[in-house]
């Protein structure tokens, strides 16, 4: 892969860099001589006190740039990408893959299928470790770059196998040894495919992989249960089936017979199961105090009971009256019973009147719907021509990051004009409250 210059998108105020004359557009070629190939090598590049910088201004004028600065001290740049030599692309074929799971002709964005360890490490974003040469391994061993978080799914090799449909997936335990023997840490996922990796086999995978949960540095230092989530654009021909709630409570079951097994031995649950399968399953979701420090929760492990703790402390700010307004807050049908405390507890401020509206995605074609799998069209179904009161509340995490968009390309903008209505974007539980209490502080308005 050829490296390319860094595209600096963003020059934060009153830093290094804003001091030195930087400005969006430019591009930085070389560090002391090293051509960065990644956001990785970049901030290791920069720790120096003394930097010599190759930059090519928007213009296309090339400069040489010397800047002297504290160990470690943050230029203040960002940039258009974390990696400047191009995204290490998915060689799988999963049946299961969302991305794969989409109806042609979005945007295309929508399509890259990333495998890239550089991603995982920076953001947690899940990989397989099926594309990795050597050269790869062995920076990552050099750079220390822990914690990975793995896509596991099977370690039967010929289930992983059959699953990835890549034959190098049949190579994860030895890989696992790998991390274990480099001191180095993952954060495991397995998605339960019913009818393939369910039942011994999942059994199996956790406990194989709860081995590695020991020592100073476990290598596997959590492992996440997930519910294979299918959409009406996947494959005809794919082997999969959807989790019913019968299926969920048969997990659940298993998964929690193993976490008090493994709490026993290892001192820790060790292995989670995501929301969903409470939520498929109609049961009660975990107490707080069962999560340890929330090690998966980026995989909506404890993300609604995080949410719901936050939101009350919170709530105990919430003044007894306010000017009156009614709202209507939308989330996906899978959360509906779980936030019921929420919506009662905002509606007992006088003059607040908050309305839930709980959706399943008829656009992906299921029948429970997570809150950022709903889509503009969705949306649109349900709320059009619907007496929405004074504004509509639209979780952030609908919406692709930095962007208007929904997932089917439909903008906030066309859905206020065929709502009729101000929609107001809101993030966690500060933005909910703050918009309820002050009408739009806290959120982004667009009227």
């Amino acid at each position: 892969m050829s490296i390319r210059p860094a595209l600096i998108s963003r020059v934060l105020p009153d830093s290094i860099a804003a001091e030195v004359g930087f400005e969006a557009g430019d591009t930085i070629v070389s560090i002391n001589g090293e051509k960065p190939r990644d956001l990785i090598d970049y901030q290791f590049l920069c720790a120096d006190e003394v930097l010599e910088l190759e930059v090519i201004d928007a213009k296309g004028k090339t400069h040489e740039v010397e800047i002297e600065k504290d160990y470690d001290e943050d230029l203040g740049l960002e940039f258009d990408t974390a990696v400047f030599d191009g995204l290490i692309q998915c060689n799988n074929r999963c049946p299961f893959c969302f991305i794969d799971q989409q109806p042609p002709g979005m945007r295309d964005t929508l399509y890259l299928k990333d495998d890239d360890y550089r991603l995982s490490f920076l953001y947690g974003s899940y990989l397989t470790l099926t594309n990795l040469p050597q050269k790869e391994w062995d920076r990552i061993a050099q750079l220390r770059l822990s914690p990975l978080y793995v896509s596991i799914h099977a370690t039967e090799p010929e289930i992983r196998v059959r699953l990835l449909k890549n034959p190098r997936a049949g190579q994860i335990l030895d890989q696992l040894k790998w991390f274990a023997r480099n001191r180095l840490q993952i954060h495991a996922q397995v998605v339960v495919c019913p009818g393939i990796n369910d039942g011994d086999h999942l059994d199996r995978t956790l406990t194989d992989l709860a081995k590695f949960h020991k020592g100073e540095i476990p290598a596997v230092a959590s492992i996440a249960v997930v519910p294979v989530g299918l959409t009406r654009f996947r494959p005809a021909e794919d082997e999969l089936i959807p989790v019913t709630p019968e299926k969920a409570r048969e997990v659940i079951d298993r998964v929690q017979a193993l976490q008090a097994k493994f709490q026993q031995k290892y001192g820790s649950t060790v292995a989670w199961l995501a929301d969903e399968w409470f939520l498929i399953a109609g049961a009660e979701l975990p107490p707080e105090s069962h999560y340890e420090d929330y090690p998966q929760i980026g995989n909506g492990v404890g993300s609604i009971r995080q949410f719901l703790k936050e939101f009350h402390t919170a709530a105990k700010r919430l003044p007894k009256q306010i000017t009156p307004r009614r709202l209507t807050w939308v989330v996906g049908n899978a959360v509906e019973q779980a936030f019921q405390p929420i919506l009662k507890r905002l509606n007992q401020v006088e003059g607040l009147t908050v309305e839930m509206v709980a959706l399943n995605s008829e656009y992906w074609g299921q029948q429970i719907t997570v809150t950022g799998l709903l889509t503009g069209s969705d949306l649109l179904r349900v709320l059009e021509g619907r007496d929405l009161g004074d504004a509509v509340l639209i979780p952030s995490l609908m919406l692709k990051h930095g962007d208007t968009r929904f997932l089917d390309d439909m903008t906030i903008e066309a859905l206020t004009q065929r709502l009729g209505v101000p929609l107001l974007v809101v993030s966690g539980v500060e933005g909910l409250l703050e918009t309820c209490v002050n009408a739009g502080v806290g959120a982004i308005a667009v009227c």
